[in-house]
């Protein structure tokens, strides 16, 4: 291998305080790869009378590509009741086209047929629901996909899923690399006694909700429903790879103790026999829940419940991580007497929760301290070298074969615990290549490369992070963010 001479300083590099965040974007997780480009029959539009003409006027296979812009709908709204049908931006860029209710139009996009696409848009001041995925009385809906939407200030749930009729059922869908909020501007619209939440789905099965952000689902009185809720009977249910910030109730499977409810014919929870189950079977695992807002604290409720089983016959908890700056009533709680769960791998800043029905308790860290995290008082929730307690210290199980990041596991000797696989940078060689990684706070690295050395995507730099890249050539990226406070520092250098 050859021999490097450092010859000048002249290209170094020094960033101080994020001061090249401007031009490098955060990027997207390593298992969100844009959509592939549309076949088949295109309608192209670029006003809200076209749009909804497009839509309405759909045939099977057919493609409606929106220009960007935003598009005041002004109560108008779009209901899909074709199959088949994909509604997305041109551009991709889910910024560019944003379809504005301005709390007029109740239900942005209605979806009542099965193989729907929604894609690479923003929703945004829907008084209802920004997007309802309903069965009808004669048909299923099924394969929904809402993937790259970005939904903003929802005046009641952001994403609602639920039958219309009884023995027709919405099923088989997924929600994917999207972002769901709601902020400050948008809480006082809230009505109901806090009749919102992220995604919330009634008798829905075999739904995979992965790899989106959800925050701010809470109000100053009365309580939020969930980031991501599934209940009354839905079954089957996979949530991975999410973040979930600042919500009064993280993940949620099943509520209620009583009422109308999906029953299967193969009875998957014979230790209910007919009693009342809420929702069957299901996987949570590589997520992160946090919160630190105070003004989410000092609220009615306040942070409730990072990971809440309710009624929940069969579900795993696996290898998810739940942090708050302030205590909740429980980290990750089980309730009622027909629940019966696994909670594995976990790691919490504070409680289990015990309030009735049965779990299978292994392997989790409770009372965690923020300081094993990267930057754990502000919900990167990565794992740090010096978390000892957690780094190969996992079962092996079957069904956690990556982390939140989309990293295999394991790393080392055996899995982590938590959502994170601490992965440690190897920097040496000839080309190097770093991506999907986290320099946490505190940490100093410094990476040699002998020929050239890229940068990105999903490279994080925490603050108080000192990074150090030498390599006669390095390459960066989009999807390079490096936060307030932290040091990044590149030098040129040649070989003899």
């Amino acid at each position: 291998m050859k021999q490097l001479r450092f010859i000048r300083l002249g290209i170094s590099l020094l960033f101080w305080g994020g001061a090249i965040v401007a031009f490098l974007q955060p990027a997207s997780a390593a298992t969100c790869n844009p959509l592939p480009p549309p076949d088949g029959n295109i309608v192209y539009v670029d006003s809200v009378s076209s749009l909804q003409s497009a839509v309405n006027n759909a045939l099977a296979g057919d493609t409606v590509s929106i220009a960007d812009g935003i598009y005041n709908l002004d109560g108008a709204y779009l209901r899909i009741s074709v199959p088949n049908i994909t509604l997305r931006s041109t551009s991709g860029n889910r910024n560019a086209v944003v379809l504005d209710g301005n709390y007029q139009t109740t239900e942005i996009i209605q979806i009542v047929a099965s193989s729907v696409t929604i894609a690479d848009i923003t929703l945004r001041e829907a008084r209802d629901h920004p997007i309802h995925v309903m069965s009808t009385g004669t048909t299923d809906t099924r394969n929904t996909l809402i993937y790259n939407v970005r939904i903003i200030d929802p005046g009641e749930q952001a994403i609602k899923i639920n039958p219309t009729a009884t023995g027709f059922y919405p099923d088989e869908g997924v929600i994917a690399c999207s972002h769901i909020a709601l902020t400050d501007t948008g809480r006082p619209h809230i009505r109901n006694n806090c009749y919102t939440g992220g995604i919330d789905a009634h008798q829905a099965k075999d739904w995979v909700i992965r790899d989106n952000v959800i925050e701010g689902f809470w109000c100053e009185s009365g309580l939020s429903e969930h980031g991501i809720h599934l209940w009354r009977g839905s079954r089957g249910t996979l949530v991975e790879r999410n973040t979930l910030n600042n919500n009064a109730r993280g993940i949620g499977f099943g509520l209620a103790t009583s009422g109308a409810a999906r029953t299967y014919p193969d009875t998957p929870c014979p230790e209910a026999a007919s009693a009342y189950v809420d929702h069957y079977d299901g996987i949570i695992r590589n997520n992160f829940v946090f919160a630190n807002e105070t003004p989410l604290f000092a609220s009615d409720y306040g942070f409730d419940c990072g990971i809440c089983l309710w009624q929940a016959c069969g579900a795993k908890v696996l290898n998810n991580t739940v942090a708050s700056t302030d205590a909740p009533f429980s980290s990750v709680e089980w309730r009622f007497d027909n629940t019966r769960v696994e909670i594995r791998n976990n790691i919490v800043s504070h409680n289990l929760r015990d309030r009735g029905g049965s779990a299978i308790l292994e392997n989790n860290i409770v009372q965690a301290p923020l300081a094993m995290f990267a930057d754990g008082s502000n919900g990167d929730l990565h794992l740090l070298p010096s978390a000892a307690d957690a780094i190969d210290q996992a079962s092996i199980l079957a069904e956690v074969t990556d982390d939140i990041d989309g990293e295999l596991r394991p790393a080392g000797a055996a899995p982590d615990i938590g959502a994170d696989e601490f992965l440690p940078v190897d920097c040496s060689g000839d080309l190097v290549e770093i991506s999907n990684r986290t320099f946490g706070t505190g940490t100093r690295t410094t990476c040699v490369a002998q020929v050239s050395l890229t940068v990105g995507p999903d490279v994080a730099i925490k603050p108080g992070a000192e990074v150090f890249l030498v390599s006669p050539v390095t390459f960066f990226s989009t999807g390079i963010h490096i936060e307030r406070g932290a040091k990044l520092q590149v030098t040129s250098a040649t070989s003899p």
